[in-house]
């Protein structure tokens, strides 16, 4: 018999997303709204309540903690709340002992927390970063400052951090830039991943018109890069494959053409206590309610097991590029946690 987190289908889960705020200084185009109305702060969970609700996921066999947002370097005192969490890195002689430590940033203060990040145990991150130009990279975060950014990636390695660079691919957007993305990351030494556009929340952009399938993508850049097909799998969603010219990664996560539930592994808890247990679903358990009426530990884990029980067997995302059909959440990605 299956122990820990299992799902209808047997799937187990040992991966948790965890979004600490919803806010973010930046409002990329496929992610937010230009005038976002964010949740009052009495909404959000303290860092309090989400360490219990992490210890309760990592006591039952979670092994990996993602840290997201919004832009979580942007909420105030998240350097402790990491070295707490650093605390359980490692610890067989606990009842729950995490494997990875992680989180995914903007990188805008990056550049802040690069040393804070690696003493409490972090040894990877995942930057957001749609373009290395600069003025389309003000177009497509609304506000956004690139040097930020890259300062944020150079202290990143600097620091002894792995780093991955995020870019969502978007037809007409940065689709003249991958040639160019590959090489800069092979010569500071990260990964490049690239994403397709997911349908959720209202942006107030046509990402119907900026959908790029993937598979296109790594047919044409195969035609100017040794693509090396890779066997081993990380506990996301990427699939990897080895650039022989730089010696570093690509990845390809493929929501839309080619989606990768079959292998889920992963549920999100949101800044509010929200547990979802697929980015395409708005069926979610609320936590905070159980945490805030003085729910103990059992009953938590009553909430997320009776979310698990009903983990569908793969997303709905739907984004019709002849017929302008756009089907997904109604939720931004910001408050879920990217």
């Amino acid at each position: 018999m299956l122990s820990g987190l299992v799902d209808p289908v047997g799937r187990r889960i040992s991966y948790l997303r965890v979004s600490v705020t919803d806010r973010c200084d930046m409002r990329c185009t496929y992610c937010m709204s230009e005038r976002m109305t964010f949740l009052p702060r009495a909404d959000v969970l303290d860092f309090e309540e989400l360490l219990r609700l992490c210890q309760v996921f990592v006591k039952q066999g979670v092994r990996k903690l993602r840290i997201t947002g919004g832009e979580p370097l942007v909420r105030r005192d998240i350097g402790p709340f990491f070295e707490t969490l650093g605390q359980w890195l490692h610890h067989p002689e606990q009842a729950g002992t995490l494997d990875e430590l992680t989180l995914t940033t903007n990188g805008s203060r990056l550049a802040l927390y690069a040393e804070t990040l690696f003493r409490a145990g972090v040894r990877r991150v995942n930057v957001s970063l749609d373009t290395l130009d600069e003025e389309r990279f003000a177009h497509i975060t609304r506000r956004g400052k690139l040097t930020a950014t890259l300062d944020g990636i150079r202290a990143a390695r600097e620091a002894g951090l792995a780093v991955r660079v995020n870019a969502v691919a978007m037809a007409g957007v940065n689709d003249d830039e991958f040639d160019a993305m590959l090489a800069w990351c092979g010569k500071i030494g990260a990964d490049l991943c690239l994403i397709e556009t997911m349908p959720m929340g209202d942006t107030g952009e046509d990402r119907t018109a900026r959908y790029l399938p993937l598979s296109d993508v790594r047919a044409d850049l195969a035609q100017r890069w040794t693509l090396e097909p890779l066997m081993d799998r990380s506990a996301g969603p990427a699939r990897y494959m080895r650039v022989a010219e730089t010696g570093q990664r690509i990845g390809f996560i493929t929501p839309m053409s080619h989606n990768f539930c079959s292998t889920c592994n992963r549920v999100r808890l949101s800044c509010t206590g929200q547990l979802y247990t697929c980015l395409g679903h708005e069926d979610g358990v609320d936590l905070r309610a159980i945490l805030r009426s003085g729910g103990d530990d059992a009953a938590l884990l009553a909430g997320i097991q009776s979310a698990i029980d009903r983990k569908p067997l793969r997303h709905d995302f739907m984004l019709g590029t002849h017929s302008g059909e756009v089907s997904g959440p109604v939720r931004h990605m910001s408050v879920t946690g990217g």
